[in-house]
């Protein structure tokens, strides 16, 4: 595909438009000029395969990300912002989608944010970082840390349920491949229904809340488990059945059947581990269609375990993100605070002056190794009982005025899980997760700099 910038033709609509319905509300506007440079365009030139001229063009990039700026700061699908963009004049001009232009299928919009990826949304990220910095509205000399769990989009997974989501799956590729290739999938049942019928039959026994019911429970999932594997094995023999036609959709529903089965098997050898008494087991997988989602406890009260992915926010004093990564599994906190500081020394070049973070991240390695990162002032709560000498220390009065800097980090996350999403990713994967919190990021920074903006204009 030819990649594709900008569309830089007026229509005649636009130009008899009358001058204060083209006139982008106050905020609006500020996040239109930040976005009209060409640094936000460049991480995707250097993404794109090929800078030829040849192809199909891609959809306009400056359309596409303005697209996701709006999907993202009013908390729309694909298919709601495509319609409300459409019905509005002042969404249009500021995505620079002409007035009798049509809107893209929202599709389009999907593929795209696949093909990019999370490194460019990352690179967004810094680009908007540098431009804030030049407009001198982000101060970067004092640093806060902290984590916190963004939520796959997946349902509480149980042994049983898990083994049904391959069942459906595997089931309803079989269904396509049919259509193309009935000769692949005679003998292969539906065991959709008796596979329903037995997980309903758990949640009538769990009501009784015996030892008892426990016991019953194991033996429904050991039953659940003779039925997947019966499943997996026809589905084994209709692969086999597949021949090599030459068909692209035959072949394309052969591949995606064998990655089901593969990991329903995984699914199937979890089951049996935990029915025959070993309940924890390392890299559980907790959902069908986000493999690589892990649960995480935080250890917090009002949260038991959550399920999907941790991630590291990186917060100044001018309350913009600067730094953010998302990890795979529960990576210990005092692990990520050094990544923190050298995150932030690579964006701005300079050292934070001071660090503030809780007590998760404190140790005497971090403390040392953040000083000679160029770090003055480390306000690390130190873990366990303290000496006499260590208790003056974080008694000193900025040691304790960074901690209540770093106690507001909590009403940030909060602003950024109830606001822009980061509370649970509806995209799948690490990958997608990724990309999902960075947009999150983009949109809450480039809202948090109209505001200030706008404020200094009045």
């Amino acid at each position: 595909k030819m990649l594709k910038l900008r569309d830089e033709q007026l229509t005649l609509w636009d130009m008899i438009l009358p001058e204060e319905i083209r006139k982008l509300p106050a905020e609006l506007a500020i996040i239109d000029e930040l976005l009209d440079d060409d640094r936000f365009l460049q991480p995707f030139i250097d993404k794109h395969p090929t800078k030829s001229k040849m192809g199909r063009p891609t959809y306009p990039i400056e359309k596409y990300l303005r697209l996701m700026v709006l999907k993202r700061k009013y908390n729309l699908g694909y298919e709601s912002l495509i319609k409300e963009v459409g019905d509005s004049i002042t969404w249009r001009l500021f995505c620079r989608i002409a007035i009798d232009e049509p809107m893209p299928d929202p599709s389009t919009l999907i593929y795209a944010r696949k093909r990019y990826g999370d490194e460019v949304v990352e690179r967004l990220n810094e680009a908007l970082l540098h431009k804030l910095k030049e407009k001198a509205v982000l101060k970067h000399r004092k640093l806060r840390t902290d984590t916190t769990v963004v939520e796959s989009d997946i349902h509480h997974p149980t042994d049983a349920t898990l083994m049904q989501d391959g069942v459906k799956v595997i089931t309803r590729l079989v269904r396509k491949i049919r259509k193309v290739a009935s000769h692949a999938v005679q003998g292969f049942e539906d065991r959709t229904g008796e596979i329903k019928e037995k997980i309903l039959s758990i949640t009538k026994v769990l009501r009784r809340r015996s030892r008892e019911s426990w016991e019953e429970v194991d033996r429904i999932t050991e039953s659940v488990i003779e039925v997947t594997q019966a499943v997996v094995e026809q589905a084994n023999a209709v692969v086999t059945q597949i021949r090599d036609t030459g068909q692209r959709m035959a072949q394309q529903s052969k591949e995606r059947l064998q990655a089901a089965i593969t990991l329903t098997g995984k699914l199937i050898h979890q089951a049996r581990q935990v029915v025959s008494g070993t309940r924890t087991i390392p890299d559980r997988i907790v959902s069908f269609f986000d493999p690589e989602a892990r649960p995480i406890k935080k250890g917090k009260l009002a949260k038991g375990t959550e399920f999907g992915y941790k991630a590291r926010i990186d917060e100044t004093e001018s309350g913009f993100i600067t730094g953010y990564a998302v990890y795979s599994g529960n990576p210990a906190d005092d692990e990520l605070l050094i990544q923190a500081v050298e995150t932030h020394i690579e964006t701005f070049g300079v050292a934070p002056t001071a660090v503030a973070a809780d007590r998760g991240f404190s140790s005497k390695k971090n403390e040392t190794a953040i000083k000679a990162l160029g770090v003055k002032w480390a306000s690390l709560p130190r873990k366990g009982k303290k000496g006499q000498a260590r208790t003056e220390h974080e008694n000193q009065p900025w040691f304790k005025d960074l901690q209540r800097y770093r106690a507001a980090g909590e009403a940030r996350i909060s602003l950024l899980k109830r606001k822009y999403g980061l509370g649970r990713s509806r995209y799948r994967g690490l990958v997608g997760s990724k990309s999902w919190v960075g947009f999150g990021i983009l949109t809450h920074n480039l809202d948090r700099a109209a505001k200030i903006l706008t404020k200094a204009a009045e």
